[in-house]
């Protein structure tokens, strides 16, 4: 789907307090940079927020972190948490959206801000093979992210599509992970503690059936 452009996103963007232009300048000190110290959740592909706005106002004692390519989601992304948190009668002081590559995620954090949490919601599933590498659980993508993930720190990951599912179980268990939990038909096990994304309303109006599984690294793995 083609991202229309958005005039106002960028110039929104370069006044919002929770809006990072410059990621790679704070790379190692993002637990500083947060008002609070304590633990992280890290969204990739963080979209129009609407995961993220669902989360971040109920949860105060976790800091969010969103992460997509373009102002013209992200903009979108900055209005539809404000609009949370004002409903919520607060500000938003426990999130930053930046703009970034995400397979270039090792250029803005390292080894010492570690997440305890990373969520992958509805990525695109590159269905060619010659794509497959461009996909967010390929193992190359994974064994960054354990470069980031705290001991105990999980991996969170949702799709419609059948084929990036039984792929990404092979490439979590071939890149030292452990899956504690997955389910073929997430609404129908019925998960209270779901947050449904844009993407997640859409297939669910055709009936498609959504997978979820939540994976660990293994001990020295």
């Amino acid at each position: 789907m083609r991202m229309r452009n958005k005039p106002w996103a960028t110039q929104e963007l370069d006044i919002c307090s929770f809006f990072v232009r410059n990621p790679e300048q704070h790379i190692g000190k993002w637990h500083d940079f947060f008002k609070r110290k304590q633990p992280i959740y890290l969204e990739l592909g963080c979209g129009k927020g609407l995961f993220i706005a669902g989360l971040a106002p109920k949860n105060p004692q976790i800091n969010y972190m969103g992460i997509d390519l373009k102002d013209a989601v992200l903009g979108p992304a900055k209005r539809n948490i404000e609009a949370a948190f004002k409903t919520e009668n607060k500000e938003p002081d426990n999130v930053i959206l930046m703009a970034q590559d995400i397979e270039r995620i090792l250029d803005i954090m390292n080894s010492s801000d570690k997440v305890k949490r990373i969520y992958i919601n509805f990525c695109n599933p590159w269905p060619r093979p010659k794509h497959h590498k461009r996909r967010l659980t390929y193992p190359r993508q994974l064994q960054n992210y354990k470069q980031l993930l705290t001991e105990d720190g999980e991996i969170h990951f949702k799709t419609d599509d059948d084929l990036l599912f039984a792929d990404t179980l092979e490439y979590l268990k071939d890149s030292g992970f452990e899956v504690i939990s997955k389910t073929y038909d997430l609404h129908a096990d019925g998960y209270d503690e779901n947050i449904l994304t844009e993407h997640e309303k859409m297939f669910m109006e055709k009936g498609i059936k959504i997978k979820a599984l939540i994976a660990k690294q293994v001990k020295n793995g």
